[in-house]
């Protein structure tokens, strides 16, 4: 199967510099494997989105002189490129897990959950859910307020295909339980929109940040119930502050058009976060064909990467 990525920005404010990062990387994996890249807006949640920073991200990556195969700029064959043009999928493995019996109907409240959830210290998601509403399943009921779809997860491991770990195995059902595929005001799960367009898109190996790592078995796990075989992952590890904390847009340097204000030339900057990730980027050409003659994960870091200090500094 040839291959196929994909780097996939959410419109929620300015590309900041760990984007950056994980655009380059899954690029310069298309180019050595000689495959595709895609880029796809995640702009599933509309009070997230930003005006205006859907087109401030791209022009961002086209000054970094990354290129995209398919986008919602060039277009392709498996557009539409963005995920709010893209509910009739959503909906379509909604009605599909629905029928195979692995779906319910949930109105439940955050606090309601976490009052009777056997593992009560929130996760990512909110404390664990415990199943109150998975034997009532589909059925329409007087609800106490517009209910979420869950799905109901099966007990036992889930295998996914690390590209530097190998095969790892974790148990979903322990870990996060049955999980929200819809809230209950109508905005599709980045769980469930993530894997249909993935498995639509034909995407072979999704590089991504570290943060969604615990994401991917769920993913896998969610492939497979709508009838196919999940990509590989590629977890990059998440690009940090000098102070260790989580780069956010919180500051001018943090961010790639920050860095285009202070004078930053994509090529100092690429290299710069290159070589912080223990990869060689000589700035000649097209940054990912450069990159892809030398790149390899398994020179990644352990752990995250703060940013280099010659980013937190004005360029002369």
């Amino acid at each position: 199967m040839p291959y196929r990525g994909r780097f996939a920005p959410s419109p929620t404010g300015s590309l900041h510099l760990g984007s950056a990062v994980t655009a380059l990387f899954a690029a310069a994996a298309a180019r050595r494997a000689g495959g595709a890249i895609v880029c796809r807006v995640e702009d599933l949640d509309p009070p997230r989105t930003i005006p205006g920073s859907e087109t401030e991200q791209l022009e961002d990556l086209t000054w970094l002189g990354l290129r995209f195969d398919e986008g919602p700029v060039s277009g392709g064959p498996a557009g539409p490129y963005r995920q709010s043009e893209r509910h009739g999928l959503y909906e379509a493995a909604l009605d599909l897990l629905a029928r195979g019996g692995h779906t319910y109907l949930c109105d439940c409240s955050r606090a309601e959950i976490a009052r009777v959830a056997s593992a009560p210290h929130e996760g990512e998601e909110g404390p664990r859910y415990p199943g109150t509403c998975a034997k009532l399943g589909m059925e329409p009921r007087a609800f106490k307020r517009p209910p979420a779809v869950r799905l109901r997860v099966p007990d036992g491991p889930v295998s996914v295909i690390d590209s530097v770990e190998g095969l790892v195995v974790a148990d979903v059902a322990q870990a996060v339980g049955d999980f929200v595929l819809r809230r209950g005001d109508g905005v599709y799960a980045y769980q469930l929109a993530v894997v249909v367009d993935d498995l639509a898109m034909g995407i072979t190996e999704v590089v991504r940040g570290d943060d969604l790592r615990s994401s991917a078995p769920r993913q896998a796990l969610l492939a497979r119930l709508l009838g196919a075989e999940p990509p590989r992952y590629l977890h990059v590890p998440l690009l940090v502050g000098a102070d260790g904390a989580r780069l956010a847009k919180r500051s001018q340097s943090s961010t790639v058009s920050g860095q285009r204000a202070l004078g930053r030339s994509p090529a100092d900057l690429l290299g710069a976060l290159a070589r912080a990730y223990g990869q060689t980027l000589r700035g000649e050409g097209d940054p990912a064909a450069d990159l892809a003659e030398t790149f390899d994960p398994r020179r990644f870091p352990r752990g995250p990467v703060p940013v280099p200090a010659f980013l937190q500094t004005e360029a002369a």
